[in-house]
């Protein structure tokens, strides 16, 4: 019998190269020095994995474990860590070097030298995945396995509104009632409670699922112009915050804003957007820019376990990972009825 015949395997979902996504039976990986291996349990499904599968994601290496959304319970210890065999721990995808400019100033998420589980190195879309272990934070038993993986989501909404600034008294508008749109409403109506939350998209379903997560108004952009019904109702949004990321949006949220308003970006658009800055300035409107979060895994753990947010109507779908290809299908090409799909380990 060779070594081999005798080391354990695991199964990884890997992107061996764009367009290619199969199941791979690996060696179980070994935590290295600082680095803990966790038992995957749950992972959630993201539209930038959808992106690697595709090639579209300018960031991945291939091939690749993919899933950033992922938790589970600490398995075995690298040299030089001291934790709690079987604690349950949600993930933080961002891996930063703690020395550059950016983490200098608290920015880890745009680290000169970057690495995100999932995309430049690999992510938790495996039996066993090995993180360093500042990433693995603990869960209190208030928050269950189903709403574990939501926490990184949920951590881009935390991110855009920490840049922003959320007043009770914002009028905020939020392009896009997709998974991560939800989770920005969530967290501008449950957290800050503004005012009055607007939200467009192009779909009715997402819409309705926008009003069941604390929308108070939806506009179905898809038959109806959003400048001309602002104006109608004399609305001039305080707060924007773009989750759906066509190229257009921003200036047409320039336009639409009040002055002093915020506009937030979440989107990832290789295309230009065309503005004038005149509007800018004289509105004197501040736009903020946002990607993957940084250093907000603990306020977001915190709303679950106070019961502030309710991530679990984000749910709407569960696969075993030999499942993975109906998955997949389910997440890209059902919007109407899908939003965040879970794989189960």
């Amino acid at each position: 019998m060779s070594l081999e015949d005798t080391e354990e395997r695991v199964k990884s979902l890997v992107v061996e190269r764009p367009g290619r996504l199969s199941i791979e039976t690996r060696a179980i990986p070994e935590p290295a020095a600082g680095e803990v291996r966790i038992k995957v349990e749950r992972a959630g499904i993201c539209g930038s994995d959808i992106h690697i599968l595709h090639g579209s994601n300018p960031f991945a290496r291939y091939p690749r474990v993919i899933g950033h959304e992922f938790f589970g319970r600490i398995d075995k210890l690298g040299d030089g860590v001291s934790a709690k065999i079987g604690a349950r721990v949600v993930v933080d995808p961002v891996v930063a070097c703690g020395t550059c400019y950016p983490c200098s100033v608290g920015r880890p998420n745009v680290c000169a030298e970057l690495a995100v589980l999932g995309v430049h190195r690999d992510g938790g879309f495996s039996e066993y995945a090995c993180v360093p272990a500042g990433n693995a934070h603990l869960l209190p038993d208030s928050v269950d396995d189903d709403k574990a993986p939501l926490v990184e989501p949920f951590s881009i909404a935390a991110n855009i509104t920490d840049h922003t600034r959320v007043f009770a008294s914002d009028v905020a508008l939020v392009y896009g009632a997709g998974p991560i749109g939800l989770t920005v409403i969530q967290v501008l109506k449950h957290v800050y409670g503004v005012k009055q939350l607007i939200v467009t998209d192009r779909i009715d379903t997402r819409l309705e699922a926008a009003r069941h997560n604390g929308a108070d108004v939806v506009i179905n952009t898809a038959t109806t112009a959003l400048p001309a019904a602002l104006a109608d109702a004399g609305v001039r949004p305080t707060l924007i915050i773009d989750a759906a990321c066509h190229p257009a949006i921003l200036a047409e949220a320039i336009e639409i804003a009040s002055p002093a308003a915020r506009i937030g970006l979440l989107g990832f658009s290789a295309e230009p957007s065309t503005i004038v800055q005149q509007k800018v300035t004289a509105k004197e409107l501040a736009i903020h820019a946002s990607r993957l979060n940084s250093g907000k895994f603990a306020k977001v753990i915190d709303w679950f376990a106070s019961g502030t947010l309710q991530p679990e109507r984000l749910i709407t779908h569960r696969f075993g990972l030999d499942a993975y290809a109906t998955a997949f299908d389910t997440f890209e090409h059902n919007p109407t009825e899908c939003c965040k799909v879970q794989l189960i380990f």
